[in-house]
Formats: structure tokens, C-alpha cells, sequence
């Protein structure tokens, strides 16, 4: 039976059996009998890594230490709240802080940076913060909320959210005002340069 460790666009974290392209965790959230607990979070510091790197082998689940989450693939992981690691994704973890100065958000280093993405996913009761944006003008890679559920947009259509893992056949996008479940800070990123490959 798959641990509860997937996480999906709107936040949640899930039992699934599909793989992760990404992994990444917010501190320890499991007991010892590796169960998630209430807790969703133990430090604002949410990162996206490689779920392969130099051949590190490390537990899912080490009782005391992190929680491992899984994401489809960095679209999904960027709509759950969460930035590139600085360590094992080096490279896009600069190429998203050089975005985030472009883009002339807050925060003069990562600690503030992450404090301010932090306000703007998800409030202290563990509801997912969404905003409301003109469809048409989102960039890619950007997950919205549909009449049923959520979906991404990528190349001036919409990829529905599929519950068994990946995206559905490409759609419009819809017209007005969209429920953006992207983070604020994240969708000025993404509007400043800054991709993402949607794994389809």
C-alpha cells in the first residue's frame, strides 16, 4: 500500500500510486508508525528536489527526521507552495531567485523569500491560498481551479488534472477571472522567465 506522501495542486497529501518526477518535504510530519499526522508543515521552507541525486539512497520516513513528498512534477510542486532546492537543483534554484528579483517581489534573501511565499500558499489553519486572475494573461505552468478540478495551463490551453496522476486532454482556457491556486509569488516567477516542463 503506497504511503500517504503524494502531493496534489490543491495541497493535499494523498495516498497514490503513481511515481513522483520530484520529491521534497517541510520537516517531519509522520509518526512512528510512519502515518501522517495533522501537522502539514514544520517549517516554511518548502523545496522541490531531484528524486535522484549522486547517488543518495535516504528513507521516506526516518522516524524524527523529514517527511518525503512526491510530486507528479514541478508544475504540481510549485502549485503545492514549493520552490527549487539550492542544493541537488542548484541551477534552477538560481534561475528562480533570479526571476523573483525580476518579477520585483519581496525578500532580500531565501529565509524572507520563503517567509513571503509561505503567506501565500496556504493559512494557519491549512487551507490552500488561492487568488483570482484573468485567465488569458497566466503563463505557463500555472494550475487553476476548473468547474471540475484542478488543471494546468500550457501553450494557451488548459491540461485537466487527472486523480490517477498526469493531465488530461488540452481544453480552452476559460474566459474572466480564474481561481489561480499557484502561489502569487510563484506566478510572477513563472510570468518573469522562469519554466517549467510539464511531465505529459
Amino acid at each position: 500500500m503506497p504511503h500517504q506522501n503524494r502531493v496534489i495542486p490543491t495541497g493535499e497529501i494523498l495516498a497514490a500510486p503513481w511515481r513522483g518526477g520530484f520529491t521534497g518535504n517541510r520537516g517531519c510530519l509522520h509518526d512512528d508508525e510512519e502515518r501522517l499526522g495533522v501537522a502539514r508543515w514544520r517549517h516554511p521552507n518548502w523545496v522541490c528536489c531531484l528524486t535522484d541525486f549522486r547517488g543518495r539512497h535516504r528513507p521516506i520516513m526516518p522516524p524524527g527526521r523529514w517527511t518525503a513528498l512526491f510530486f507528479w512534477d514541478e508544475a504540481v510542486a510549485l502549485a503545492a507552495g514549493h520552490r527549487p532546492c539550492g542544493e541537488c537543483r542548484h541551477a534552477d534554484y538560481r534561475r528562480f531567485m533570479a526571476a523573483w528579483e525580476a518579477a520585483g517581489l519581496p525578500g532580500m534573501g531565501p529565509a524572507e523569500r520563503d517567509r513571503v511565499l509561505h503567506r501565500a500558499r496556504v493559512t494557519r489553519d491549512r487551507r490552500q491560498v488561492t487568488h483570482r486572475v484573468e485567465a488569458a494573461f497566466l503563463p505557463d505552468g500555472v494550475f487553476l481551479r476548473a468547474e471540475d478540478g484542478p488543471a494546468l495551463t500550457w501553450r494557451g490551453a488548459l491540461l485537466p488534472w487527472r486523480a490517477a496522476g498526469g493531465y488530461g486532454p488540452a481544453r480552452a482556457l476559460p474566459r474572466g477571472l480564474a481561481e489561480v491556486l499557484t502561489p502569487a509569488p510563484s506566478v510572477a516567477v513563472l510570468r518573469a522567465g522562469y519554466a517549467v516542463a510539464p511531465r505529459l
